[in-house]
């Protein structure tokens, strides 16, 4: 049975790295990176909150087709908003949100020093800070009620997080 997860977090959190980390243990599953998604969706993207939700919503009408036809998805996306996650779980019978917690400092550190930004946007925080909408800065990063698991990318690393998402996935029922 295919299932979907959808790992969720600040930008800088560690996100991309955890879901390359969980690829690399199961090697069929398919990477969905908002980043990527949006540079189709939106060429000269405004991060406003109306492109963000056609955005959000493709992404999880994408998980949920590829989903229906067999494949195991990896959701890479901040989902600021409770509401995309919510509409995942929803629509996706197998649906698992992984939380990594990290503080928005360390998020911001990572993200200035970061060599492969895995096509994300550069100096996010520093846009932030000067006006653009950037989770966690100027726009709510709303955490997971009640994720399936959370982890905390301060203390854990990225192949530590990926052994705890393969373990639930494996003893899902």
């Amino acid at each position: 049975m295919p299932w979907v997860i959808w790992i969720t977090g600040l930008p800088g959190s560690g996100k991309s790295t955890v879901a390359l980390s969980v690829k690399k243990k199961i090697p069929d599953a398919v990477i969905l990176r908002i980043d990527d998604l949006r540079k189709i969706v939106t060429p000269q993207p405004t991060y406003s909150d109306e492109e963000r939700e056609y955005v959000y919503r493709a992404i999880v009408f994408t998980a949920k087709t590829l989903y229906k036809l067999g494949h195991n998805v990896i959701i890479d996306a901040t989902g600021n908003k409770k509401s995309w996650r919510e509409l995942a779980r929803k629509l996706i019978p197998d649906f698992f949100e992984v939380y990594l917690k990290c503080p928005i400092e360390l998020c911001m550190e990572r993200e200035k020093t970061r060599v492969d930004t895995h096509s994300a946007p550069t100096k996010i925080y520093e846009k932030g800070k000067k006006g653009s909408h950037v989770p966690g800065i100027n726009i709510p990063y709303e955490e997971p009620d009640k994720p399936e698991i959370t982890i905390d990318t301060e203390k854990e690393s990225p192949d530590m997080a990926a052994e705890k998402i393969v373990k639930i996935l494996k003893n899902r029922t």
